[in-house]
């Protein structure tokens, strides 16, 4: 099984990829998008959402890390391509899929599954524009709101040259609806393509991710909501590993804090771990209580000194 990270606008940030990459084998990384309208952006765009780019295109732990564009004009589209690749980008990924109101209303993301021939031509000048030993890949979702749409959809992005796609598994109009979910598709794509194809959607644990390759003869995945749930998903899914313990999870909020203290993004820090418990809270029901005696917090200080005061307490009750 190969399993790919995947990305999370405003949450799996590159201090996020660093912790997940160090504890789970994941096989590659795709960045948050980098929004592109009408202009070749500055080198701190890249780096911002990239700080990879400066170390091989690679987390410190060595999982390769592919840089995502979002935009709609595939002359803009292939002058960014072409710059992150200057930056050092190991590959390039379109996104198509982003199912967000404000991104699709300013005609990025899955809006354009909407307009099959506009995706080929942005994804055909990021292929042109790019030397080939790089990937140039796309995500997309099964089409708008009927999937039937992703045969023509698919079909246009492999004949634009694209390396590899992603394919979340359900339309714009499922959302993220557990029941909207069809997996069955990915397994006729499958067999209506010759692109390699990576399977997204509702992979929570080992079980979900064999039945996904068994139903769609898929044996790439990529994880993304649910790597935030459980912080060792990816060694879960691809190794049948036991979910990791509370206290551990605790002891990652800890490492996850200094990270956020020592980067720049310390005053977005409280904003941060509280998405986070969002997520842990599904699966883990003792963050319900730690997350309610830090939801008031508005600073970082107190936030970290209340998590390292409950850390101390699980240590003193497992000793």
């Amino acid at each position: 099984m190969r399993l790919v990270l995947g990305p999370m606008e405003g949450v799996l940030d590159h201090l996020m990829r660093e912790i997940l990459t160090e504890i789970n084998d994941y096989d590659l990384c795709v960045t948050e998008f980098v929004r592109v309208s009408d202009q070749l952006l500055p080198d701190r765009s890249f780096y911002k959402l990239c700080p990879e780019l400066k170390q091989g295109s690679k987390t410190r732990s060595g999982t390769p890390v592919h840089l995502q564009l979002l935009g709609q004009h595939p002359q803009w589209m292939a002058e960014n391509a072409f710059k992150a690749y200057e930056l050092g980008a190991a590959g390039i990924d379109l996104n198509f899929g982003c199912p967000a109101r404000l991104v699709n209303k300013s005609k990025g993301g899955a809006v354009l599954l909407k307009e099959p021939e506009l995706m080929h031509s942005i994804i055909k000048a990021c292929r042109d524009a790019v030397p080939s030993n790089i990937p140039v890949t796309a995500k997309i979702r099964l089409g708008w709101e009927n999937p039937d749409d992703s045969f023509e959809i698919v079909s246009a992005v492999e004949s634009a040259g694209a390396s590899e796609l992603t394919i979340h598994a359900r339309t714009k109009a499922g959302g993220y609806r557990a029941d909207q979910i069809r997996w069955d598709y990915l397994n006729k794509l499958r067999q209506h393509t010759a692109m390699p194809l990576i399977a997204n959607g509702e992979i929570w644990n080992y079980q979900d991710g064999q039945r996904c390759i068994e139903t769609t003869g898929i044996d790439s995945l990529m994880v993304c909501r649910g790597a935030f749930n459980v912080p060792n998903l990816g060694n879960v899914v691809k190794h049948n590993h036991a979910v990791m313990p509370w206290c551990e999870v605790v002891g990652l909020l800890l490492r996850y804090s200094e990270y956020e203290m020592k980067g720049d993004k310390g005053l977005y820090y409280p904003n941060r771990v509280k998405q986070w418990f969002a997520y842990l809270r599904q699966q883990y029901p003792e963050a319900k209580e730690l997350f309610h005696n830090i939801r008031t917090f508005n600073q970082a200080a107190p936030i970290v000194e209340h998590i390292q005061h409950y850390y101390q307490q699980l240590q003193a009750i497992a000793e």
